[in-house]
């Protein structure tokens, strides 16, 4: 199969394999547990999941296709276009940025589009992944396509899970895990996080920051850039949305804030569509879900039918449930010509659930390919009839760039161990001892060897004699026996311990590159905020990771910047 990219899914390794000359390892995501089937075969057998997506993103064709479907469909270009200016403009969006969005005037123009919820101080670094992985897709649909692509990086904002945004793991001096988080601000859990405004405990959050990463060249202007964004006063969603741009607005990166009520007439359609056919994408979205487990998959999703796939959004964000005469929300009953009137004359007042988002994005945007995460590429897969329902062209789905970021002294432990990356998970030295192990000189491995069957055989050929001469001894014989294979057992751990004892460096560096790669047993693209390497590497940062991590799926990147 021919690939756009110029990249197709790797084959497994056998190892880690070592450091090329830039400095980075491909492991096969297969190789890693948290990785679900739906992930893994979506990456190297996309055929088993064709039905669910509309076209494999590694095919040529597919994306020749998109980009007509998504160019083909009429949008409000130039009110989508005024919009984000308007956006940019009130955040100091880069002047990069802000060229980039009218490019979406353009009739021929298609988007790449991804998008996270408002993470404090920018979030995880898959969020920083995650947006480089549209980007360079952007880039590659100009250039191989000669079609202007715009980078969009939708801000869910309208979502309401406070604990989801209020904290930021950092890496501190001593490659510990930290957490850096906001209390329980005025408005959070109740409403959307678009409410939430900061108040003055964003300055003893940035303080916290400071104490707890590690001073370097780049500290000062990591932090006041991060004061100029997150000041008391500011929303939530709209100092995430500042900060992305203050990273990746120079490479034109187009930031797009959902809870923007100037931004809600653009999806009235899909709301009134939501309300006529009541109960539609739910039971659409449930029958995918079905179909994919009875395939062997998982359903990310199930809905509520009895619900539409709308949120009223009034002091909070209240479920609007089918009722027999109507819709009730809250405690209100409404009918359904009185609710449609509302979508059409004031739609700000409604936002889309996780099932509709999509149809709402692709119905602003002329988005020719999503990049996702593992849970959200799940998900997707279960709205193809969603959007053939709305006559929204879906797009292609990219799975997000994966990678570790290492030091060079982990890198080198990787390239002069064969250590597999995802052994380091366990918060044990199970792979520690097994790299002590294959330090042993090879004679006392094949001694203890040797020992234990001749003590098997021996015992063995004894348990069967003694017998003859009294039938109540096999029983103290079998006894012995295991308690001569239990001494050597020991023995073997002593010795392991004794090379523990002898190789400190050895074991320094496995605990050094097991704090990096799995803080607290978790991936660090999930657990640590880029702010933590943009503190470290500054510019650099951004500029290694978009000219070295191919967006390739499959493929998970141990690199060292």
């Amino acid at each position: 199969m021919q690939s756009h990219t110029g990249l197709t899914a790797r084959s497994p390794t056998a190892g880690q394999g070592d450091a090329t000359a830039s400095g980075r390892i491909p492991v096969d995501i297969r190789r890693f547990p948290w990785i679900r089937r739906l992930a893994s075969d979506y990456a190297f057998d996309f055929a088993r999941l064709a039905d669910f997506f509309a076209g494999d993103p590694r095919d040529t064709a597919a994306w020749r296709d998109a980009i007509a479907r998504a160019s083909r469909r009429r949008r409000q270009r130039d009110a989508v276009v005024q919009v984000l200016q308007a956006q940019q403009q009130r955040r100091g969006a880069p002047p990069i940025a802000q060229a980039t969005a009218a490019v979406l005037g353009d009739p021929a123009s298609v988007a790449v589009v991804t998008g996270q919820q408002a993470g404090l101080f920018g979030g995880p670094l898959f969020t920083l992944l995650k947006a480089l992985t549209a980007l360079q897709l952007a880039e590659r649909v100009r250039a191989e396509h000669n079609v202007p692509a715009v980078a969009v990086f939708w801000v869910d904002a309208e979502d309401h899970d406070w604990d989801e945004v209020k904290s930021c793991g950092v890496m501190d001096t001593e490659n510990a895990r930290r957490s850096v988080a906001l209390g329980d601000l005025p408005g959070a859990h109740a409403g959307p996080v678009a409410r939430v405004q900061l108040n003055e405990s964003i300055n003893a959050a940035i303080a916290e920051l400071q104490a707890a990463l590690p001073t370097t060249e780049f500290t000062p202007t990591l932090l006041d850039d991060l004061r100029q964004c997150y000041e008391p006063g500011t929303g939530m969603a709209d100092a995430f949305a500042r900060w992305l741009e203050r990273v990746l607005g120079p490479r034109g990166l187009v930031v797009f804030d959902a809870s923007d009520p100037a931004a809600k007439p653009l999806a009235a359609e899909v709301f009134t569509h939501e309300i006529e056919r009541a109960g539609e994408t739910s039971r659409l979205a449930s029958a995918a879900g079905a179909a994919l487990a009875a395939r062997g998959y998982h359903a990310q999703v199930t809905p509520n039918e009895s619900s539409l796939s709308l949120f009223h959004m009034n002091a909070g964000r209240e479920p609007i449930k089918i009722a027999p005469d109507g819709f009730q929300v809250g405690d209100a009953t409404q009918s359904k010509a009185a609710l449609l009137d509302r979508a059409r004359t004031n739609p700000a007042e409604f936002s889309p659930n996780v099932l509709l988002r999509p149809i709402v994005q692709d119905t602003i945007f002329p988005t020719v390919c999503y990049v996702a995460g593992p849970s959200e590429l799940a998900y997707l897969g279960q709205l193809r009839r969603v959007y053939e329902s709305f006559d929204v062209p879906m797009p292609l789905i990219q799975q997000r760039a994966t990678a570790t970021i290492v030091d060079s002294n982990a890198m080198r432990f990787f390239s002069k161990h064969d250590v597999q990356l995802e052994t380091l998970r366990a918060q044990d030295e199970a792979a520690l001892n097994d790299l002590l192990i294959a330090q042993l000189p090879t004679s006392v491995e094949v001694a203890i060897q040797v020992a234990g069957d001749t003590i098997e055989q021996c015992m063995d050929a004894l348990a069967r004699e003694v017998p003859r001469i009294d039938a109540t001894l096999e029983g103290a014989t079998r006894s012995t026996m295991s308690r001569m294979q239990d001494d050597l057992k020991k023995l073997h751990g002593k010795i392991v311990q004794a090379a523990k004892r002898k190789d400190e460096t050895l074991r320094r560096q496995f605990h050094h590159a097991r704090s990096q790669t799995f803080p607290g047993g978790h991936p660090q693209e999930r657990e640590i905020g880029f702010v933590t390497f943009l503190n470290k590497y500054g510019p650099t940062l951004v500029d290694r990771l978009f000219e070295t991590l191919p967006p390739e799926m499959g493929t998970h990147w141990v690199i060292t910047i």
